[in-house]
């Protein structure tokens, strides 16, 4: 077979030592061809694949995209269930299209052919037909096949021990954590966790020490999903591991720390903020994973009501005020403020930003980032800010009275501000600052608006059931669930698609706020929030239960989902 691939690859001028080197590689390697002479660089994968097509009357692809879907209809419930992901990589190996008892199977190597018989016959096949192919591409549809199918937490870790060697076993038994070798299997097991992470969407991956286990969870759609269950004895390689990432002290276990790395996967910048606390059984880690390279909503996105999006847009075209965005950590604020500040960004405005961090670089903006290391806070940045001459300021958080005093006086001497404020609605908002030390009389002056928000989960096209509510549907409404009675609804089920949750992605709901004469008023004469709100809803607002109930009745999310981030 050699002398017949030689001949073929002599149109490449190849010298008589590189051809010696090809043979010597040949001889040494009869199974895993393709790979070792991909490695050894002395010829192209896609020259070695279209040699080895004439040699093995094997048909050659240089992509195998237009398969997928197929495969993902015919074989997926097949093969994901019973091989896994780590068999079809290490063989480098994937089946594609089946129709009845016959198949196409893509291999970037022919002379490995002893794992062909084994998926033959777990897939019941009577004939099939080989295609060769690149390894990145077979890997690629392995990824894209096994994603639409996340496997269960155990699952995961079998796959992990099945590619090569076991991968548990060799990090007992790893020295040297500063090793930065890819081959280093304590780096294979964290970036898998990273990955998988940044695959489903995860926002913050949770590694939790108990007193047998180390469990690993991952906070997709705003709800934690067990993932991963390893042996307790990797505990430490791992944990110290991260935080070698992070730059932090690996030998210091009895205090919290905090740090913060970056990665790249694929072409995405994921930037990953990293915090350890010691509890009972080791340290306990939470590892906040932020797309830097992604792609933020415009308000035209958010599936806003008309009546909302024509509010939100008068509000943010203001030339002066405060605009206030209040809510729970991870309720969409930020990406709220980030789409608000694209959409009125122009050449003639000059904007400026302080954040901590800075999420998404916008184009035309200056943004600074905290850093409290070098003494820049939220109030130092924005008093440095004001002498900017900017036109719109965003100040990523209100967390003093220092910094409050700064932004109204930004938004009463002709600045259009806007912040976050940690409160549960927006009438919450006013008896925080005045509990900051704000005097009403300022409030009702520089407050325009304030937009309470939170994140539901949306229900997946694929498996939703419509329903009509009876009143025990909606006994915890009160009076809001009057308008669902009698009207097709829809309930969360659960399939592969959305992995068993019922839901995909989310979407904002809000509560939009706009202090009027009536409500200035209002504040003038108190702070509480509860008296503050029963103006606002007579002044017409729009509650947050009320516009969930409203994605409700457009099917989009679920009256529990509503009633879990909501309160009456």
């Amino acid at each position: 077979m050699i002398d017949e691939f030689i001949k073929i690859i002599s149109g490449n001028n190849f010298d008589s030592n590189s051809i010696d080197k090809i043979k010597e590689i040949y001889y040494q390697n009869s199974a895993g061809l393709t790979e070792a002479l991909s490695e050894s660089k002395l010829i192209k994968e896609q020259d070695t694949l279209e040699a080895l097509s004439l040699i093995y009357s094997i048909p050659f692809f240089e992509t195998l995209f237009p398969k997928v879907t197929d495969s993902a209809e015919n074989l997926i419930d097949t093969f994901t269930k019973d091989i896994s992901i780590g068999f079809f990589k290490k063989f480098c190996l994937v089946p594609l299209i089946k129709k009845d008892s016959q198949a196409t199977l893509a291999i970037n190597d022919p002379s490995e052919l002893s794992c062909i018989d084994d998926v033959v016959r777990l897939l019941g096949l009577e004939h099939y037909k080989l295609v060769l192919a690149p390894k990145e591409i077979i890997h690629s549809v392995i990824n894209i096949l096994y994603n639409r199918t996340r496997d269960d937490a155990q699952q995961i870790v079998d796959d992990i021990e099945d590619s090569g060697s076991s991968i548990i076993e060799e990090i007992k038994k790893t020295a040297d954590l500063l090793d930065d070798t890819n081959d280093a299997p304590v780096i294979k097991l964290v970036n898998h966790m990273i990955s998988q992470g940044v695959k489903t969407g995860a926002s913050d991956i949770h590694i939790e020490p108990y007193q047998e286990t180390l469990i690993v969870r991952y906070r997709i759609d705003g709800i934690l999903y067990e993932m991963l269950s390893l042996p307790k004895q990797i505990q430490s390689a791992l944990v110290s591991r991260i935080k070698v990432m992070a730059d932090m002290n690996i030998a210091e276990k009895m205090i919290p720390q905090d740090g913060r790395f970056e990665v790249k996967i694929g072409g995405d910048r994921i930037d990953i903020r990293l915090s350890t606390i010691p509890v009972s059984f080791g340290e306990r880690v939470v590892m906040r994973l932020l797309n830097k390279s992604g792609y933020f909503l415009e308000l035209s996105e958010f599936n806003l009501s008309k009546d909302n999006y024509d509010l939100l847009l008068e509000i943010i075209n203001q030339h002066n005020g405060i605009v206030l965005v209040t809510g729970p950590t991870g309720s969409g604020k930020t990406t709220t403020l980030y789409a608000a500040l694209s959409k009125i960004n122009s050449s003639d405005k000059n904007i400026i930003t302080i954040e901590d961090p800075v999420e998404y670089n916008i184009s035309g903006i200056g943004q600074i980032q905290v850093n409290r290391k070098k003494n820049v806070t939220f109030a130092k940045g924005l008093r440095s800010i004001v002498r900017q001459d900017p036109d719109i300021v965003l100040v990523g958080e209100i967390r003093d009275l220092e910094t409050a005093e700064i932004a109204i006086q930004s938004a009463l001497t002709g600045h259009l501000v806007f912040s976050t404020l940690h409160t549960n609605d927006s009438a919450g908002a006013i008896t925080r600052m005045v509990d900051l030390g704000i005097e009403p009389y300022l409030l009702s002056s520089s407050v325009q608006a304030v937009i309470a928000q939170r994140l539901v989960r949306v229900l997946c096209e694929e498996c939703k059931q419509d329903f009509f509510p009876e009143q025990k549907d909606v006994a915890n409404l009160n009076s809001t669930g009057k308008i669902l009675l009698g009207e097709k609804i829809y309930k969360a089920k659960g399939c592969e698609k959305c992995f068993n949750t019922g839901y995909q992605g989310r979407q904002p709901i809000f509560e939009i706020m706009v202090v009027d004469d009536v409500l200035k008023e209002a504040i003038l004469t108190t702070s509480d929030s509860n008296k503050i709100k029963d103006t606002a809803v007579n002044q017409g607002m729009v509650s947050l239960r009320n516009d969930g109930m409203i994605k409700v009745l457009n099917g989009i999310t679920t009256i529990n989902e509503v009633l879990r981030v909501t309160q009456d």
